[in-house]
Parts: structure tokens; sequence; C-alpha cells
């Protein structure tokens, strides 16, 4: 459920209080842990945070016009949703052992998207670790090497 907000105000402003507090939460891991370079502003409806055009001129292959995104946070209908677009290889394997150490639940996530049903699901900590992990320069990287490959 993509949101009509304009600013990330506006975003939190229109949750539910539960999904409020958790989003809020998870905003703030990424938005004080997150390397230098990255930018958070409302992207494809969520809390987005992507690589500038001022570091990546190209912007996203789909949308130029857009920069490249990284991370994104949601309230959809269903579920609390954290797009994780560099977790792929020895970030996701990282990431899965690490998962054990900080849930009980089963871990429900695709190819960039992982989901939880319950805001108190939602380990805090580990998504905190995460955002240290990789640098702008990393990403663009990671990213440039998918695009290479996928032709």
């Amino acid at each position: 459920m993509q949101s009509k907000a304009k600013t990330v105000t506006e975003y939190l402003a229109h949750l539910p209080d539960d999904r409020k507090k958790v989003i809020t939460a998870l905003r703030n891991a990424f938005k004080k842990n997150l390397p230098k370079g990255f930018e958070e502003m409302m992207n494809y409806g969520m809390i987005g945070f992507v690589v500038p055009h001022k570091l990546y001129p190209a912007g996203y292959h789909a949308t130029p016009q857009l920069p490249l995104p990284f991370v994104n946070i949601a309230s959809q209908k269903n579920h609390i949703a954290v797009y994780h677009m560099g977790m792929q290889g020895d970030l996701r394997e990282w990431f899965e052992k690490e998962w054990k150490k900080h849930s009980e639940k089963k871990l429900d996530m695709g190819g960039s998207c992982i989901r939880f049903k319950k805001a108190e699901d939602v380990p805090l900590k580990l998504f905190t670790e995460l955002a240290k992990k990789m640098t702008p320069k990393d990403w663009i990287e990671k990213y440039e090497s998918y695009l290479k490959n996928r032709k």
C-alpha cells in the first residue's frame, strides 16, 4: 500500500500508534547508523534511504531521474516491511545467521523484503547493525555488478 505522503513527517503522522512507534524506531536506526552519503527521502510511497544523484548521477536504471534506492521502510496493509536492496551474498548470509540471535520468530524474507506481522517482532538491534554494513560506494559497486551480470 503506497502512501501519498510528500514528507516523512506526513507519512508518520498517518500511521496508527503501534506502527508509528516501530516505523519511527526503524527510521532512526537507519538514519543514525547508515554510513555517510545516504540520504533520506520519501521514495515509492515509503520512507527511503538512497544514494543521491550527487554521488551516483546515473540514478536508478529503471527510472534514472530517481536516485538509487537502498533501504525502504513501510507500513503495508498486513505487515511492516524493510526493503534492503543490498541483501545478497555475504550480507544476506550474515543477516540470516544473526537473525537467530535476535529473534525466535521464523524469518519472513523475500529477495530484499523482510516482513513483520507484529510491531513487537521487529529486532531493532539487528537493523541497527545491518545499517552499518554497507557504504554508498559498496552499494554502487554491487548495483553496477548486478546490472552488468543481468545482461
